[in-house]
């Protein structure tokens, strides 16, 4: 029998392979998207297509192929392994498929093949458990930009963010408790950074800086994306019981010094310096394993935590297909829609 609704997962994408032609598209894709370069059109032309993507794609390809499996990239094996098991769980109460933001499957073809299924609803779930226009707001406004040419327009609703999310929350704790921390002497919790300019354009008025962001999570500062890494923080450390001393936020994958400080691997390095030996890093903006996981903080912080003195850097597992995922995935959709007929 028909399922009247989609669940439709929503990932940032990867390139098709680990190809320098490729890793160029995907890099192309994603990087002219205004809201990942929030800057005039033809600078961003300038930058990415003239500098960024010439330069980048032979590094960028190498480091691809140091995360790549047999099966293909680590996010899209995770991604795939989801929505099936998913399917699995809301069977008979919702049909599930996934699209990536970049590249392939990409949205506008996956949504193409739901058309012909006349859906009653479809309830989008981006993968990012805290929004950021450049990661849940690309993605959404990329599935309102596909849906709105259709002549029948079905029901569409959506998830902006989940971090509070008890189950979300439980998931990521109980990966964390299978460590030992009294084996570590600190724990990094690493969110990917942003331009400080786009956190600035979550408000009406002033900056993000004005405010405390930090400390307070309140009405004010529910969508902006600082305010929801560190109160992500703030309840997943005391889901596992850590004090505020045992941790510290910082943020990865910068591109110049005005993005979201402090830098992780800045961090990592003064932890070093400190006479730190073993760190435990968690990734909580990350639901699935991929290259800022697998080789920006496994590899690279390792190479940087040892320059200074350190010796092991343990990155604990993202959710990627865990049953506990799966589960939590269930519920949040299960709480926050009306699935079935």
């Amino acid at each position: 029998m028909k399922n009247d609704t989609l669940v439709l997962l929503l990932n940032l994408g990867t390139p098709d392979s680990s190809s320098v032609k490729d890793v160029r598209t995907y890099l192309t894709q994603f990087l002219n998207d205004p809201r990942v370069i929030d800057i005039p059109y033809v600078l961003r032309k300038i930058l990415v297509n003239g500098i960024i993507v010439p330069f980048r794609s032979f590094s960028s390809a190498k480091i691809y192929k140091k995360v790549w499996t047999d099966k293909g990239s680590p996010l899209k094996i995770y991604t795939e392994s989801v929505t099936e098991k998913l399917g699995e769980a809301l069977k008979g109460k919702a049909d599930v498929a996934y699209a990536m933001r970049y590249q392939n499957p990409s949205i506008e073809s996956v949504l193409t093949e739901a058309q012909k299924k006349n859906y009653k609803r479809i309830i989008l779930f981006p993968m990012f458990p805290q929004y950021a226009s450049s990661s849940t707001g690309s993605a959404l406004e990329e599935v309102f930009r596909v849906i709105s040419k259709w002549w029948v327009i079905p029901d569409v609703q959506s998830i902006s963010q989940y971090f509070e999310e008890e189950s979300y929350l439980n998931a990521m704790a109980n990966i964390g408790k299978s460590f030992n921390f009294s084996d570590y002497d600190h724990v990094i919790m690493s969110y990917h950074g942003l331009p400080e300019r786009q956190v600035d354009k979550v408000y009406n008025e002033g900056l993000c800086s004005d405010r405390d962001c930090h400390h307070e999570y309140n009405e004010e500062n529910k969508f902006c994306y600082k305010a929801a890494c560190y109160q992500t923080s703030r309840l997943l450390a005391a889901k596992m019981g850590l004090a505020e001393s045992d941790y510290t936020l910082s943020f990865q994958s910068r591109l110049d010094k005005k993005w979201l400080k402090p830098f992780s691997d800045e961090l990592v390095a003064e932890l070093g310096k400190q006479g730190k030996k073993k760190l435990l890093v968690f990734s909580p903006a990350f639901t699935a394993d991929c290259l800022e996981t697998i080789y920006e903080i496994g590899e690279e912080y390792q190479e940087i935590f040892e320059a200074n003195g350190g010796e092991k850097i343990q990155l604990v597992p993202a959710l990627n297909d865990s049953d506990e995922w799966i589960l939590s995935i269930q519920t949040i959709l299960e709480k926050n829609f009306v699935l079935g007929k």
